[in-house]
Order: structure tokens, then sequence, then C-alpha cells
């Protein structure tokens, strides 16, 4: 189970002792793990009845030009360099503040695409 949940270890790297056991609104779901292929998309309700979307695959990408001011969508061919994880970027694995190799140049991820269901990107 992936739990969000308190540590169990305290700031002074003493034990913290648990009064209960585990509860089920502190539960995590596994990382959408968004790679590069053709799109494909999941709804996921949240607590209190929300949405998200999780975008499982992606080809295109929303790029914005900050000379310009202009967003256009172009495709993604690679992701280049993920610092959250340096086998993300072999896994072609994209996520947000990872560089991917576009149409339009390379470009860096701003939005959440595990969680906004979206690919945004600038251009660099």
């Amino acid at each position: 189970m992936r739990w969000q949940g308190r540590s169990r270890r305290k700031y002074t790297g003493g034990r913290f002792h648990f009064h209960r056991k585990k509860k089920q609104h502190e539960a995590g779901r596994p990382a959408a793990d968004t790679t590069v292929g053709v799109e494909r998309r999941k709804k996921i309700r949240t607590s209190g009845g929300g949405e998200k979307m999780r975008l499982l695959r992606c080809e295109f990408a929303n790029v914005a030009d900050p000379r310009s001011g202009a967003t256009r969508k172009a495709k993604i061919i690679s992701v280049k360099d993920n610092p959250a994880n340096p086998f993300f970027a072999r896994r072609n694995i994209t996520t947000k503040g990872a560089l991917i190799e576009t149409e339009a140049g390379d470009a860096i991820v701003t939005s959440r695409p595990g969680q906004d269901g979206i690919v945004n990107a600038k251009l660099l």
C-alpha cells in the first residue's frame, strides 16, 4: 500500500510510535509515469468527489515561446533529461521539470501530466 501519512521517524531521528493503524484516506495511488506515445488518459475520482485526469501516454505538448508569446501544439520526439529521476529519461517518462525534445525545439515541462492530464511546456 502506498501510504501518505506521517513518517515513522521524528525529525530528531527517533522512532515515532503510532497509536492507530493506517487509514484509507491516507492511502496514495501509483504514479502515472506518463510516457511518449499515442495518447491515453484515465479519469480518477478524488476525495470530495472531484476528478483528476491521469495522462498515461502523450504524443503532443502545448509549447509556449517566451519571446513571441505564442503557444502552439508540437509533437514530442523524446525526453532528453528528467531531474526527478535519471532513469525516467531512458524510459521516456515525462514529469514536471523534464526536458523534452519537440518539433519546435527543446522545452521544459511546466504542467504535471500525471495530475493535470495535459503537457504544457516552455521553449528554452
